[in-house]
């Protein structure tokens, strides 16, 4: 259940019905919005608690919640959450882009990569250390030493790092390294995983799982949500669908009803959600109007070559630019804001040689 508060309400009134809830034996948890504050009740209760809070002073109404997942739920927090890390916010006004290529392959890769990436207007670099294949003999990662190169580009170009993180044992050394912690879809539902994600502060990038419902998505972040990391992002990535044309069928529809359900920021992946890369760059305009908060793209100097053969779906460096420019006039349209520098140009002139 919930407890909405009247406007007017004091601070030291809340911290009151906090504190009754917590003598009641459930699990209080404060939201404050622009309007009221919504305390979120975790736990089972007994049934005569609703009426005793609501005949409390400062209390507007109490409400029943049906839904398993509760901390994930917009019912719990109306207003939506921001993630800021480092000066760089997910979620609200402004439109984020991660970019960079499946995996790690060398340090010259990844930190010409990152180059191009802050070149064209990226805030978050993106690369696999661990990588989950579908075959056991397929290219598996470079592991925490693609870790260390991956922070070491992110440093020297000015930006973020996300990478995919695949077991509990490795949650602490990923995130030593890494500022946001990346879930893929064939880990949405590893309970273990997500657990010990929930004992950590770093933000964590949860991909809806090829055959999840919604339900199921957000069950899943609310085990982080539940084991105490408030920084979870959804990604819609694509689902498993009857249509071979496309490696993955990306669910637009998705974004916007999970915008309607749940506060978290959401991030759409083009590249995954298509598989083809003449698909990514209408796909992901098409995310950030239907609301997306941020984009994830698949970028490689040398997609042919990549080790891990996901290059038919990663951008050519002067591709994944012009992009970029194309949503610096998009974001406005939608109520966010995103620029890129002035005169990339060079940038690209030296990558074409």
């Amino acid at each position: 259940m919930i407890v909405v508060t009247k406007p007017d309400i004091s601070d030291e009134r809340i911290e009151e019905i906090v504190q009754y809830i917590e003598r009641a034996g459930v699990q209080p948890h404060v939201s404050r919005g622009t309007d009221r504050t919504v305390i979120g009740i975790i736990g089972k209760a007994d049934p005569s608690l609703a009426e005793h809070l609501r005949s409390m002073r400062g209390v507007e109404d109490v409400i029943k919640i049906s839904k398993s997942y509760k901390l994930a739920s917009r019912d719990f927090h109306p207003d939506d959450t921001v993630i800021e890390i480092k000066g760089v916010k997910i979620g609200g006004d402004e439109l984020v882009v991660m970019g960079g290529p499946c995996a790690v392959e060398s340090p010259e890769q990844i930190d010409e990569i990152a180059r191009l990436v802050k070149a064209a207007g990226g805030q978050i670099l993106r690369g696999g250390a661990f990588k989950p294949r579908t075959g056991p003999y397929s290219f598996q990662g470079i592991g925490v030493e693609g870790l260390i190169m991956m922070a070491e580009a992110g440093r020297k170009h000015g930006l973020l790092t996300i990478t995919e993180v695949m077991t509990p044992e490795y949650v602490d050394i990923c995130a030593e390294y890494a500022d946001i912690l990346q879930v893929g879809t064939r880990n949405m539902q590893n309970f273990d995983l997500l657990r010990k994600l929930g004992t950590i502060k770093t933000p964590v990038l949860l991909k809806r799982g090829f055959s999840a419902t919604y339900d199921e998505f957000l069950n899943a972040a609310e085990y982080i949500l539940a084991g105490g990391n408030p920084n979870v992002i959804l990604c819609e990535r694509g689902i498993r669908t009857f249509e071979p044309y496309t490696r993955n069928t990306l669910d637009l529809a998705a974004i916007p009803s999970l915008k309607t359900l749940s506060h978290l920021p959401i991030i759409s992946d083009p590249s995954h959600g298509t598989g083809r890369r003449e698909l990514v760059e209408p796909m992901a305009k098409a995310s950030v109007a239907a609301g997306a908060d941020g984009l994830i793209i698949e970028m490689h100097t040398d997609p042919d070559n990549s080790m891990t053969g996901d290059g038919v779906q990663s951008l050519f460096p002067d591709q994944f630019a012009a992009l970029l420019k194309d949503l610096e006039k998009l974001a406005p349209i939608v109520g966010k804001r995103f620029d890129t520098p002035k005169a990339p140009a060079e940038a690209f002139r030296e990558w074409k040689k």
